[in-house]
């Protein structure tokens, strides 16, 4: 009998250390924190992103760090942006630095600092994997995904026991928790998707790859409903990290093609153990409740719910926030094409659902973390939702059609069976009056 291969590690130490001079990478820190001794609370997000344009002639970077009060739902946000230099590091190893702050390690141990120095808090922590690091779609593209014309390699460890010191007022505290790391770097633009990649004959590739295996887990029908807006365009994504009270680890990265509720064309991974992961091909996604941001003209998700398939395997998870987002917006001033800007949602959160394996079904609960990203159009918020009645209760289709950037709605049904209907309703938007929350 042939015995099972035992996983291993798909990061090598080249994998985990920078590529300059790649034209963008980064790596992202979420961090569930308590205060060992009174229990206390803290969500931390922390991300060095540097980036290298026109042959090194444009260079910069960005260090940030969010710490969130749980209890008082107050965000201590600091942000460093350098448009001439880009981050100390070193060349052998991961070890990157930016003044006092540093990441540096190697799986499965890490040390990380991270200074705030405009609120005066100074968060130094020791990480230890749990789990495998995984890449996104790894099985499909080895960690390779595409955005534009340009592609990126997307690689995560879902589960780290965290611990360390926090000072702040004056204060050291002693925390420990659980956190989240990723590392990307790519050739791809936010504020231009569209620039040509050098080997664009391997975006084209990965496309192909990741459309072939979407196919091979969906059965292409007609469905029930489905909903398209400008804001959920294809440089749009809802990304969510989140940990089950059974230890299994969810990531969800979807990015969004327009789609609004319908199918997902992103990654929805489960990992039930240390070292495997399943990675859900056939996923259909809805937003029950929405936010408005007014100035930019566009939505995200409050509450969020998948449906997923693979093989017997099916998931129905429902994911929640539990404090007020904070919204980073990044205008683009120079941005071509059809861009304003860049907004990153963020909001902990908890997770609600159930998982079958064909024979037994077993509730889920846990927390997470939910950052909706968010290419913000200048046409601002438009949205087409279609209905399909379907035999045998008949058949037709109705649209509604609503345009901010027009100041209509248009609301229109036509049905051939079981007898000929039409209908259509014609009405202005009022945008003083639109809602800052809505469904």
């Amino acid at each position: 009998m042939n015995k099972l291969k035992e996983p291993k590690n798909p990061w090598t130490p080249d994998d985990e250390k920078g590529h300059f001079p790649s034209p963008i990478e980064w790596w992202s820190n979420e961090i569930l924190l308590k205060d060992v001794k009174t229990k206390k609370e803290w969500n931390l997000k922390a991300s060095f992103t540097e980036w290298c344009e026109n042959k090194q002639k444009r260079i910069g970077c960005i260090y940030r760090t969010v710490l969130l009060d749980v209890e008082t739902d107050k965000h201590f946000e600091y942000s460093f942006r350098s448009d001439s230099h880009r981050f100390e590091s070193s060349e052998k190893h991961f070890d990157v630095r930016l003044k006092d702050s540093f990441m540096r390690g190697l799986y499965p141990k890490y040390e990380m600092k991270f200074v705030d120095p405009e609120h005066k808090i100074e968060t130094h922590l020791n990480y230890h994997a749990d789990v495998l690091p995984h890449w996104v779609s790894q099985d499909i593209t080895n960690g390779y995904l595409p955005m534009g014309l340009g592609q990126y390699r997307y690689g995560y460890i879902p589960k780290i026991s965290v611990t360390g010191t926090m000072k702040k007022d004056g204060e050291t505290l002693e925390v420990e928790g659980k956190g989240y790391l990723e590392h990307v770097w790519g050739s791809f633009s936010y504020d231009n998707p569209f620039k040509k990649d050098s080997d664009l004959k391997k975006t084209v590739s990965t496309y192909v790859k990741l459309l072939r295996w979407w196919l091979c887990n969906n059965t292409i029908r007609i469905p029930k409903s489905i909903t398209f807006s400008t804001e959920n365009n294809p440089f749009s994504y809802d990304w969510i990290w989140g940990l089950l009270d059974n230890g299994w680890t969810v990531f969800y990265g979807n990015s969004l093609f327009w789609i609004m509720d319908g199918p997902a064309t992103g990654s929805l991974i489960i990992s039930k153990d240390e070292k495997t992961y399943t990675e859900f091909g056939n996923i259909t996604f809805k937003y029950n409740k929405i936010r408005y941001v007014k100035k930019y003209d566009f939505y995200y998700p409050e509450e969020l719910e998948l449906f997923a398939k693979q093989g017997k395997e099916f998931l129905h998870l429902i994911f929640k926030n539990t404090t007020d987002y904070l919204e980073h917006i990044n205008p683009f001033p120079y941005a071509k094409h059809w861009w304003t800007g860049f907004a990153i949602c963020e909001a902990p959160g908890i997770i609600e659902g159930f998982y079958s394996n064909g024979e037994r079904k077993t509730k889920l609960s846990g927390i997470c973390r939910l950052e909706p990203q968010r290419q913000i159009s200048k046409l601002g918020h438009n949205s087409l939702k279609l209905d399909f009645l379907k035999p045998p209760k008949g058949v037709g289709i109705s649209v509604d059609f609503e345009s901010h950037f027009f100041e209509k709605k248009i609301k229109a049904s036509l049905q051939l069976a079981p007898s000929p209907k039409l209908k259509f309703n014609f009405q202005r938007i009022d945008r003083s009056k639109i809602n800052k929350k809505t469904r």
